[in-house]
């Protein structure tokens, strides 16, 4: 476990270890090709792996490239939700149903290859991945599901999560988190990226999806173009463990993706910057729920979905008439009971100045979901 800690923190490409050479050096250029020292090593070797990947991304499209042009991609469902507000649990629990499928940690990370490598690449990328994430104790895994968005990053370069990347060139990429200040030339790329990611998952599995990024959350216009049809659950928490979670997590988990240091100094900038971010997500989805078709979205809270898993469960297939529950309900059980010994994190408490402040910039989510301060 220590030996991978080590080695994806010093060298781990992050999650641009499946990207092509073309789209590394686009990269770059979009961040003045500026790399700090300290993170050389990781630079290296996503340079070292784009040559590989390029080549077989090339067999890759001779293999299946017609074939994932003419494939059409249902209507998928959407998990929204901030990042740490349990999305992830979400995921895990729809995901037992195997009249769905979902992208998982290999294919997010080798977004141009993995029809072409995954039967091979999967193993030795599961000899190399640490076993647990470094935020928490969630299972780490080649067949894990994980957010398309992370696929957005090698295949695009359009993606929010790669201002953890380049923390410098933040405002540059944290415009996908609701796509309103893109060109249209931006905007008309990220939607080919995209579709093309799913249509090559909808290839692989012949099913409908089950999505969850959290940058999602706010850009259901985006979506809605792209899929009239498609369906949206959406998972809140409190807004002051959401705050505490995605801080510890920019602190464990955020290092091992830099390629550049951080642009704030002192714990009160990093808060500063998650707000904004934060405040910026949600007013983008308070202000786009309205374009949902009725009947295509559903709202369930954590603490409900902790309490009562089958229950929220089954109310969240009843409102948005997806396929019988009962026929998923054993296999949903079973997962249950692996996460028996579970234990959540234990982080410290918010100062009631914090508090304060959150309460004022993130009033809209303490009112429409009842929060209290």
């Amino acid at each position: 476990m220590r030996w991978r800690d080590a080695f994806f923190r010093n060298f781990g490409p992050n999650n641009l270890g499946g990207i092509t050479l073309g789209r590394w050096l686009r990269v770059l250029r979009d961040n003045h090709f500026s790399i700090d020292p300290p993170f050389w090593p990781r630079a290296l070797a996503t340079t070292l792996i784009a040559f590989p990947n390029s080549a077989s991304a090339i067999a890759e499209r001779l293999c299946f490239g017609r074939k994932i042009a003419r494939t059409n991609v249902e209507p998928p469902l959407f998990i929204l939700g901030a990042w740490r507000s349990g999305t992830t649990h979400l995921h895990n629990l729809l995901a037992q149903d195997v009249r769905f499928a979902f992208s998982n940690q290999y294919e997010v990370s080798c977004p141009f290859t993995f029809l072409f490598t995954e039967r091979v690449g999967a193993r030795l990328f599961n000899w190399c991945l640490p076993k647990q994430r470094p935020q928490d104790a969630v299972k780490m895994g080649a067949q894990e599901p994980q957010e398309e968005d992370f696929a957005m990053s090698a295949y695009s370069g359009q993606a929010s999560l790669m201002a953890w990347a380049f923390p410098r060139n933040a405002a540059f990429y944290l415009r996908y988190m609701t796509m309103a200040d893109l060109s249209d030339d931006e905007l008309a790329q990220w939607k080919t990226d995209y579709l093309r990611f799913l249509q090559k998952l909808t290839v692989k599995y012949e099913r409908p999806l089950v999505l969850k990024s959290p940058a999602n959350t706010g850009r259901i216009k985006t979506l809605l173009e792209l899929f009239p049809q498609a369906k949206f659950v959406n998972i809140h928490r409190h807004p002051y463990e959401v705050f505490q979670s995605v801080l510890h997590t920019l602190r464990t988990a955020g290092p091992y993706w830099q390629l550049q240091r951080t642009n704030y100094d002192d714990d009160a900038s990093l808060a500063s910057q998650l707000i904004a971010q934060m405040k910026t997500l949600y007013r983008g989805y308070f202000e786009q729920r309205a374009l949902i078709p009725a009947g295509h979205v559903h709202e369930i809270a954590f603490a409900d979905l902790e309490k009562d898993p089958i229950g929220q469960l089954r109310a969240t297939y009843e409102k948005l008439a997806l396929p019988d529950f009962h026929l998923v309900e054993p296999r949903v059980r079973e997962y249950l009971k692996t996460l028996a010994d579970y234990k959540k994190n234990h982080l410290p408490p918010l100062s009631p100045a914090l508090k304060e402040r959150l309460f004022l910039d993130w009033r809209q989510c303490f009112r429409e979901w009842g929060y209290t301060a």
